[in-house]
């Protein structure tokens, strides 16, 4: 699918579900990360994330798309157009939009790293290792160790 036929989709979807017309530009956005998609009220643009129609088919995308569309038409008639304004969230349910896509498959979370303190017991959790020459416990400064997952009392 190219940035044509997106915009044609958003057109389709837009007369279908929002009865008015989508008169912004559309395209696909290799450097979007952490997101499905977005709206850019400043150029009246939508900008989609393509590795989820890649990974996640049509179905992931036209919601997508609705969603941005709920953006889209309550910025064009004034409303409040962000997440987390009442007028978006009631637009949202009225079209059956998503509040968050999913994850993507490709994306892989960090695993946890569980510490515990030698003195207190005084359990850590980080996403990346620290220097346990360098940190000490914050409630009893106590050196830290670092534990298994199967140590780790939070996965019990």
């Amino acid at each position: 699918m190219d940035d044509l036929q997106l915009k044609t989709l958003i057109k389709q979807l837009s007369l279908t579900y929002f009865h008015q017309p989508y008169l912004g530009k559309a395209a696909f956005n290799n450097r979007l990360r952490t997101t499905g998609g977005r709206y850019l009220p400043g150029h009246r643009k939508i900008e989609i994330n393509p590795k989820y129609l890649i990974e996640l088919g049509m179905d992931e995308l036209i919601g997508i798309i609705k969603h941005e569309l709920c953006h889209y038409h309550l910025h064009i008639t004034g409303e409040n157009y962000r997440d987390r304004d009442a007028s978006f969230q009631r637009l949202l349910k009225q079209v059956g939009a998503p509040k968050h896509c999913q994850p993507l498959p490709s994306v892989q979370k960090k695993p946890k790293i569980y510490y515990s303190c030698t003195q207190c017991g005084q359990h850590y959790i980080r996403k990346k290792k620290i220097d346990l020459k360098r940190y000490r416990c914050g409630a009893c400064r106590g050196k830290l160790k670092q534990l298994n997952k199967k140590e780790s009392p939070m996965e019990a």
